[in-house]
């Protein structure tokens, strides 16, 4: 195997542990002697809360990113075309230059990242990191708005009413669709196992979403009050945009786990068109959300919790000539 093609591969292979919606994972990698080809995964979509495939592009773009975080950290430049189409985006690597010691740090917290759902530490994020993170943000090509007290409880209101929406029978869908894919030990590769849900919803201004099956972990004792809630928002609505937004999670999400913060994404107020509405005029009416965020401080008092499962190599990635 060609040096390319092997680095190739290697970031293919780190792009398995980027986040998705219930960790789906709907992505599929094609190796080729020259480039990299990221595809959707339909079969891996969440059809009843995510029909237009919002979220799985959202996923796929945090894939892409992971891949890029790879190849930084060996040296390659590269370039990307997001056509927008199958493929959904297209790595073509160039030469090498001389790692920078940033792009090794970002390697190493995509492998400490997780998500957590437990309570955060009674203490806020700090300014600079917030402005940090919403450089990082830009820079990755999306927005993050930090909400306002006010907004925080329109959040709350927008993530209530996303939960009880629908008539009995559509949330019955939804229901049965979650059961698919959280819960119970998950050797199959993909879902989120109960080892990674808290055993009780903890008491917070704004729901954590309730997969209506308990979990093993103890949520703590304290509240979101000293949490910061944002929204991570952008100019369009292409498929394209999706998948910058799950860039620019990503790249915020790894800046934030250097700093210690925990990140708990909201997409429920996203699933639900009049929801959806009322974030976007918490933003003035100037972008298109993609999605809520918890940014909290870990609680040292928590031990870290487990990775959730990933499919195997063979199952994304495929090598050809």
């Amino acid at each position: 195997m060609s040096e390319v093609k092997q680095a190739l591969a290697q970031a293919a292979d780190a792009a398995r542990f980027a986040p998705s919606i219930h960790n789906t994972q709907p992505w599929r990698w094609v190796v080729r002697a020259d480039r990299l080809e990221l595809f959707a995964v339909t079969e891996r979509q969440l059809t009843e809360h995510d029909p237009q495939a919002r979220m799985l592009l959202l996923s796929c773009g945090t894939a892409l990113h992971h891949a890029q975080v790879a190849l930084n950290a060996e040296g390659w430049t590269y370039r990307v075309d997001r056509p927008g189409t199958e493929p959904l985006a297209v790595i073509t690597p160039a030469d090498r230059r001389p790692v920078e010691p940033e792009a090794t740090r970002h390697l190493q917290m995509l492998r400490v990242r997780r998500t957590d759902r437990r309570t955060v530490r009674d203490e806020a994020v700090s300014e600079t990191v917030l402005t940090e993170l919403v450089k990082t943000a830009e820079q990755a090509g999306a927005r993050l708005h930090v909400l306002g007290r006010d907004q925080v409880l329109q959040l709350a209101v927008a993530v209530e009413r996303a939960e009880a929406t629908g008539p009995s029978d559509e949330r019955d869908r939804l229901s049965a669709e979650l059961a698919t894919w959280v819960g119970g030990e998950r050797p199959e590769g993909t879902g989120i196992p109960s080892s990674a849900l808290p055993a009780e919803l903890p008491l917070t201004t704004v729901a954590e979403r309730d997969f209506q099956t308990p979990g093993t972990v103890q949520a703590g004792e304290g509240h979101d009050r000293f949490a910061t809630y944002a929204v991570l928002y952008g100019p369009g609505d292409t498929e394209a945009d999706w998948l910058r937004a799950g860039e620019a999670l990503s790249a915020l999400w790894l800046s934030a786990t250097e700093h210690a913060v925990s990140v708990l994404p909201l997409s429920a107020p996203i699933e639900v068109p009049f929801t959806r509405e009322s974030l976007r005029w918490m933003l003035g009416g100037t972008g298109v959300p993609y999605l809520a965020l918890r940014l909290g401080l870990q609680d040292p008092a928590h031990t870290a919790p487990p990775h959730t499962p990933r499919l195997p190599a063979p199952q994304v990635i495929e090598l050809k000539d």
